[in-house]
């Protein structure tokens, strides 16, 4: 007998770009939406960097491309989407990972520091929506995918400008749900909370740091890369439908404020 049940998060069929997937959690989320049946559109600064991870790609049966982008420069953000629009017509889905940070004290942030962490995360993450908006809304259809932070809800010391960043990246998905939601497109904001990457693997060199980490966090341990799958997947799929405009933590649970009880 014919299974007639509908897979929600299925997305076969479907063309994905992620920024920033030369390494780290651009990657995680590339393998988890190629393995749940989605083309893949990768970038880096140098699509070089991209080579290996293209390569298995393909060998999920997908068609993998990787192109050059820097979200900070606005010709080449053009440039990029002009070529993709292209090269196959539309998207469907649209990560928005490409970050960056400077961890360092406030009083020690410079100009430079300042607008290559706010240009990066979240100029760039609008004009990359801004991009590819207009495609979407003629096929009224489109899954755009924020990444955020903890520090969307959370600051940190050390962190002003990322936070400042992401803080923005979660108020701009919020407006860019409002704008866009009559045209059927979904605009929400995936934020990881403490996940080991590039940016802050010294963070981890540090025991005392990582059991106070721990500690705060209910489920007592950092996030794994894919821990994330599951909701970039979801985020992507007709499973999330009618959710848009809203920023999912995930987290381990630290959001709640929870600090050791002492009785």
């Amino acid at each position: 007998m014919k299974n007639n049940v509908h897979n929600f998060f299925d997305l076969s069929g479907k063309t994905a770009v992620v920024s920033g997937g030369s390494r780290g959690l651009g990657q995680y989320f590339g393998r988890a939406l190629a393995k749940a049946g989605a083309d893949l559109i990768i970038t880096a600064r140098r699509k070089e960097d991209c080579c290996e991870f293209v390569e298995e790609m393909k060998q999920l049966g997908r068609n993998v491309a990787a192109y050059d982008l820097d979200v900070r420069e606005e010709d080449s953000i053009k440039e990029f989407s002009t070529a993709v629009l292209k090269d196959y017509g539309h998207i469907d889905i649209l990560v928005n990972n490409a970050g960056c940070n400077r961890r360092k004290p406030a009083l020690d942030v410079s100009w430079d520091d300042w607008n290559t962490i706010l240009n990066t995360n979240l100029r760039g993450t609008f004009f990359m929506c801004k991009a590819f908006g207009p495609s979407m809304i003629n096929r009224r259809y489109g899954k755009i995918i924020n990444i955020g932070s903890v520090t969307c809800v959370f600051g940190y010391a050390g962190l002003v400008p990322y936070s400042a960043s992401r803080g923005g990246v979660a108020q701009m998905t919020k407006a860019l749900a409002d704008d866009w939601g009559a045209y059927g497109i979904n605009v929400n904001c995936l934020a990881p909370g403490w996940f080991k990457t590039e940016q802050n693997k010294v963070l981890y060199e540090n025991k005392e740091w990582v059991n106070y980490i721990c500690d705060r966090i209910p489920l007592k341990r950092p996030g794994r890369p894919n821990d994330l799958d599951g909701t970039v997947v979801f985020l992507a799929s007709d499973a999330s439908e009618y959710i848009t405009g809203q920023v999912l933590l995930v987290d381990g649970g630290i959001s709640t404020g929870a600090t050791k009880a002492t009785v």
